[in-house]
């Protein structure tokens, strides 16, 4: 895997003073540096670029894309590296599948090291589309938290969906080198999808977003009794199919509420995404109530959790 995007300069101050103890010895040419974390190479262009390429890039390069969000107000498309833009006419002119009925899904939650992975699935006819678009239902990264909170209720009085949570206590249970995040991922998927299918709607196409080969992705099912085979995977499809859109507000309104519960238990508000906040939080919570108190509420295979180890 390999994830491109410019960094703003404030951030990459950050990021040559983060990976200083993890710089490699050979620079490749124009680089200011290349580090290596774990099985993650991550390497900071003079022109501003970094690119992270391995397993796990998408969680390291998730990390600075979460603080390019909190300090700059940026929202960086992971898949593109390209900086988002609120263009509702533009999603309008990409929506690929308004004119049939869809069952889609979609999952929040696999980049957030506290807080459960939340996916759902949900159905749209044709006769629904006009409502969403009152609702300027797009893809929920798009979209505020707060927003999201006040149409979620909305789309899910009225639009069909099947929704399901895996906590962190079972997230750690099941993951392991066999059992890793697009696996876990696509059985998930593969969950609701089936739900909404068995309910018998009369749908045209079931999409899904791309974050694997398809292939691939029916390989990871390989152990499940009920699979859901006839998919369409596209890539963006939050922005280009309403059910997928649906599915990721949804699951976003679902994961905002479990993630205050959650804060809640704790006394604190726990922060978003994978970030140095959250380092920083987690250190103090395990300084706090013991270091088992992030089987609960964390993603234990992150290697924020190395970090934090290394802190105490």
């Amino acid at each position: 895997m390999t994830i491109v995007f410019k960094v703003s300069d404030n951030i990459k101050d950050k990021m040559i003073k983060y990976y200083q103890d993890l710089k490699r010895d050979k620079t490749p040419p124009y680089a200011i540096f290349q580090a290596q974390e774990a099985d993650t190479i991550i390497t900071l262009y003079e022109s501003g670029k970094v690119m992270f390429q391995g397993i796990s890039a998408d969680i390291d390069a998730n990390i600075w894309i979460d603080l390019e969000k909190k300090l700059n107000n940026r929202i960086i498309d992971i898949k593109t590296g390209k900086d988002k833009k609120d263009n509702k006419k533009n999603d309008l002119n990409n929506r690929l599948f308004d004119n049939f009925n869809t069952i889609g899904s979609d999952e929040v939650g696999t980049g957030d090291y506290f807080g459960p992975i939340v996916v759902a699935a949900t159905f749209v006819s044709k006769e629904n589309i006009d409502f969403l678009n009152e609702l300027k239902v797009t893809d929920s990264k798009a979209l505020s938290d707060d927003y999201i909170k006040l149409i979620a209720p909305k789309i899910m009085a009225k639009i069909p969906y099947n929704a399901f949570i895996l906590n962190n206590e079972n997230y750690n249970k099941y993951y392991n080198d066999n059992l890793n995040m697009n696996k876990i991922k696509a059985i998930l998927h593969n969950k609701v999808l089936y739900n909404m299918v068995t309910k018998n709607y009369n749908y045209d196409k079931i999409v899904v977003d791309e974050f694997a080969p398809a292939n691939k992705y029916y390989s990871y099912l390989n152990d499940v009794a009920s699979k859901v085979t006839n998919i369409t995977f596209v890539q963006k499809a939050e922005s280009k199919c309403l059910s997928v859109a649906c599915a990721s507000i949804i699951s976003r309104y679902i994961f905002l509420k479990t993630m205050n519960e959650m804060s809640n238990e704790i006394g604190s508000t726990i922060p978003k995404g994978a970030g140095l906040l959250v380092d920083q939080f987690a250190i103090e919570l395990v300084k706090n109530k013991g270091f088992d108190v992030l089987n609960k509420y964390a993603k234990l295979n992150f290697k924020n959790t190395q970090k934090i180890k290394e802190s105490l």
